[in-house]
């Protein structure tokens, strides 16, 4: 083994030696990132604010998704939940914690989920309200 093996091969061990703990560290230092809303209260179902959303590749943030119109929302975004490693989702207060992401996340009514997260990999990944993208309800997260 090279030399330059063995140093990536001891820095890679290192790393995960601190896994969740580091991570753990990761999220106090957190974000906050501008609201994703849905509708609005104007009675604009399918308007959204904040379709794009820029974010750098291992950092913590929170985004609160919030819905504001009185359509059913389920709010996909596959690929981004796959590459990021979740703390927690918050509803109301309370928290869900969880080893996996979730599938979707689904609006019956006005509110607002919480999911505190730390960017994994980069890439361009798009998100969607599902039977609504004709009406414009999608957009992106970019990790850089």
């Amino acid at each position: 083994m090279t030399r330059t093996m063995r140093t990536i091969t001891l820095a890679l061990a290192a790393l995960l030696a601190t896994g969740p703990a580091s991570a753990l560290d990761l999220t106090k230092k957190r974000s906050n990132l501008p609201d994703l809303v849905l509708g609005n209260e104007e009675g604009n179902d399918f308007v959204v604010e904040n379709r794009e959303i820029e974010l750098e590749s291992g950092k913590a943030y929170r985004l609160r998704i919030v819905a504001k119109g009185r359509q059913e929302y389920k709010f996909y975004a596959t690929e981004f939940f796959r590459n990021i490693w979740f703390n927690q989702i918050v509803i109301q207060h309370l928290e869900i914690h969880g080893s996996g992401p979730p599938d979707h996340l689904e609006f019956d009514d006005p509110g607002e989920i919480a999911i505190e997260f730390v960017t994994i990999k980069p890439g361009e990944y798009p998100w969607s309200i599902h039977g609504l993208e004709s009406k414009g309800m999608t957009g992106k997260f970019i990790v850089k």
